[in-house]
C-alpha cells in the first residue's frame, strides 16, 4: 500500500538531477538564469534567519540581562541565571512550540494553500522583528525581567512562524527538482552565516551595544522584506508555473481537476494505490506509511540535531579563549563570535553544499545512522573544553584555543552534511503525493530533535 512500482529509482537517482517520472506532455523550461534556484535559496536563508539572529547577538542579549545582576540576594542571582543559561533559554521557547506548530501544519496540508501558510507566517516573522528592534533602544534598565519574558514570547512566536514557512517551503520544494531542495537546506546554512557575519561587522563598527543590535536587527527586518518579495515572484517564473501546474494535475488531485491527464506509463502506478481508496483528496495525509517508510531517516535527522542543538549554542558559545586574561580584541570580543557562531555555521554551509555533489551514504544504508550515532563523541569533547563558569566539573582537558575551533568545525560539518542527506531522502523515497507531507514529517523530526536537545541542554549546563 503507498508503495510506488518504481520506488528503487526514486531512490537511486542523483539528488540533484530532475527525476525521471516526471515526463509530462508540456516541454519542460528551463531555471532561466537559475532564477527559481535562487529564490528557494534565498527562502532557504530566510527560514533560519529569525533563530539565527536570536543566538548570534550574544552580546546584546547580555547587555541587556545584566543590569539588575548586582542586586543582592535572591533577584540579583535570577538576573544572574537569565544571562548564563539565556541559549538553553531560547532554545527551549524557540523549539517546543514549533513542535505543535509542525503536527498543526501537517494536519493543514490539503486544507490550506501552500501560499497562504508561507507568505502569513512571514508577515508574522517581520512583525515581531520589528517589535524586537524597537526594543532595542529602549531603556528597560528598571524592568529586566519583564524584557526577558517578552523576549520569550517573541521567541515563541517567531519561531512558530519560521517552523510553519519552514515545513511550508520544504514541501513545496518537492515537487521541483531536487536541486531545489538542495538550494533550500544550503540556503538555510547560509543564514546562519549571513547572521553571524553581520554581528560580527556590527559589533566591529558601532561603538555602542545598541547601535550594533539596531543595524544587526534592522537588518534582519530588511531580509525578510525580501523574502516576501521573492516568494511573490517565484510563481511568475515559466520554470515554476510549469512544475506548480503539474502538482495541481496530478491524479491524487483528480477529484478538483479531473480533466487533468498525466502519459501513459509509470507514473500512473504511483497513484494508482491513492486512486483505489477513493475519489477525493483526503483532508489528512495518510501517517502512518510516512511514518513507517521514513523511521531510520527520521531517526536520523532526529539525532543529528539533538545532538548538535546540546552543543551549539549553549555549550559552545560559553567556552572562552583559554589567554582571555590578555586583554586583546581577540581573546575577548572576537573569539565567540567568529570560532562559534561564525565558524560553526560556515562548516554547516559547507557540510550542506557538498550534498550537491556527493550523496553517500545512501538512503538505505547502515552507515548513514552508525555516522549520526557516531556524533555522540562531540559532546564530551566540548564538556573539557574551556568552557565557563564551570561548578561540577572543575577539568579543563582542551586547555589550547585550537581545540574548540577545530570541534565546532566538525560539529557544523557533520551537521550540515548528514542531516541534509536524510531530510532530503525522506520526500525522495516516498510516492510524489506523498512528498510535501513527508516533507512536514521529517520537518517534526528535525524540530523534536532540537525539542528534546534543548531541554537537554540546560540541564546539561547546569550539571557542569
Amino acid at each position: 500500500m503507498y508503495q510506488p512500482a518504481t520506488s528503487s529509482l526514486l531512490e537511486e537517482e542523483p539528488l540533484i538531477e530532475e527525476p525521471s517520472l516526471n515526463t509530462y506532455r508540456r516541454q519542460k523550461p528551463n531555471d532561466r538564469l537559475n532564477g527559481a534556484y535562487t529564490i528557494f535559496f534565498l527562502l532557504g536563508i530566510g527560514s533560519l534567519l529569525p533563530w539565527n539572529f536570536f543566538i548570534t547577538a550574544k552580546q546584546y542579549w547580555m547587555y541587556k540581562l545584566q543590569n539588575c545582576s548586582g542586586q543582592p540576594g535572591a533577584t540579583g542571582q535570577g538576573a544572574s541565571d537569565l544571562r548564563d543559561f539565556f541559549e538553553s533559554y531560547i532554545s527551549i521557547a524557540s523549539t517546543v512550540p514549533s513542535v505543535l506548530c509542525l503536527i498543526g501544519n501537517f494536519l493543514l496540508v490539503n486544507k490550506v494553500p501552500a501560499s497562504v501558510r508561507i507568505l502569513s507566517s512571514l508577515f508574522v516573522m517581520l512583525a515581531v522583528f520589528l517589535v524586537i528592534t524597537v526594543l532595542v533602544k529602549v531603556d528597560t534598565s528598571t524592568w529586566t525581567t519583564h524584557f526577558f519574558a517578552i523576549t520569550i514570547v517573541c521567541v515563541v512566536v517567531v519561531s512558530s512562524a519560521s517552523t510553519i514557512f519552514t515545513s511550508s517551503i520544504f514541501g513545496l520544494t518537492s515537487y521541483f527538482p531536487m536541486k531545489n531542495s538542495q538550494a533550500l537546506i544550503s540556503g538555510q546554512a547560509m543564514g546562519g552565516t549571513v547572521s553571524a557575519v553581520a554581528s560580527v561587522i556590527d559589533l566591529a563598527a558601532a561603538a555602542d551595544v545598541t547601535d550594533s543590535a539596531l543595524a544587526y536587527f534592522l537588518t534582519a527586518d530588511i531580509f525578510i522584506v525580501v523574502c516576501i518579495m521573492v516568494y511573490l515572484l517565484l510563481p511568475k517564473l515559466e520554470y515554476s508555473r510549469y512544475y506548480m501546474r503539474s502538482h495541481k494535475e496530478s491524479p491524487y488531485l483528480a477529484a478538483e481537476s479531473p480533466s487533468s491527464s498525466l502519459e501513459e506509463g509509470s507514473q500512473g502506478s504511483v497513484n494508482d494505490s491513492f486512486l483505489a481508496k477513493g475519489t477525493s483528496t483526503p483532508d489528512i495525509p495518510p501517517l502512518r506509511p510516512i511514518l513507517r517508510k521514513t523511521a531510520v531517516l527520521g531517526f536520523c535527522l532526529f539525532y543529528v540535531f539533538f545532538i548538535s542543538i546540546i552543543i551549539f549554542p549553549s555549550l559552545s558559545s560559553n567556552i572562552e579563549s583559554v589567554n582571555k586574561s590578555s586583554g586583546s580584541l581577540w581573546t575577548n570580543k572576537y573569539f565567540v563570535p567568529l570560532t562559534s557562531f561564525l565558524l560553526y555555521n560556515f562548516a554547516d554551509w559547507c557540510g550542506r553544499q557538498i550534498t550537491a555533489w556527493i550523496q553517500a551514504p545512501g538512503p538505505k544504508s547502515k552507515l548513514l545512522p552508525a555516522l549520526v550515532l557516531l556524533r555522540t563523541v562531540l559532546l564530551p569533547l566540548f564538556i573539557l573544553s574551556n568552557y565557563q563558569p564551570r561548578t561540577r566539573i572543575k577539568t579543563v582537558v582542551f586547555n589550547r584555543d585550537v581545540y574548540p575551533v577545530v570541534f565546532t568545525a566538525l560539529l557544523g560539518l557533520s551537521n550540515g552534511y548528514l542531516g541534509t542527506l536524510a531530510i532530503v531522502y525522506g520526500p525522495k523515497i516516498m510516492p510524489k503525493e506523498l512528498a510535501e507531507a513527508a516533507g512536514v514529517v521529517m520537518t517534526f523530526y528535525l524540530m523534536l530533535g532540537l525539542a528534546l536537545g534543548s531541554a537537554c541542554s540546560v540541564l546539561l549546563v547546569h550539571l557542569i
